[in-house]
């Protein structure tokens, strides 16, 4: 689905706050829990191989019941970027200290070719 110019606009707005790392530098540090924004349904279809699975609208509701060490390194992916952007500068004004949203996302990770878990 084709964003609107208003979500576009918001997701701008915030980059600026937001670490971005690639699936590069993902793939040569083994220090983040990766946790995957993505809706229900999309999880289903296919997620990264050590992925949790918390979506955009629960996500600030029950990470501190997964990660209450606020410190813990967190990367976040979603469809392209923007959902997990959004949900991880969400995650660092909840007091969050290590939030980054993986590049591209699960598209990219697709575009690489690289393995997928399929439930």
């Amino acid at each position: 689905m084709q964003a609107s110019a208003a979500f576009a606009s918001l997701v701008e707005s915030i980059m600026p706050h937001v670490t971005l790392v690639t699936i590069e530098e993902y793939q040569q540090q083994d220090q983040w829990q990766l946790i995957d924004v993505r809706e229900d349904n999309e999880w289903l279809q296919g997620h990264l191989p050590n992925a949790k699975h918390l979506s955009r609208g629960i996500i600030e509701r029950d990470i501190e019941h997964r990660f209450p060490d606020k410190t813990t390194p967190i990367l976040l992916y979603c469809g392209a970027g923007q959902r997990a952007a959004l949900s991880a500068y969400n995650l660092q004004l909840m007091g969050y200290t290590q939030v980054a949203s993986m590049v591209g996302g699960y598209r990219a990770w697709i575009q690489h070719q690289f393995p997928i878990v399929q439930d």
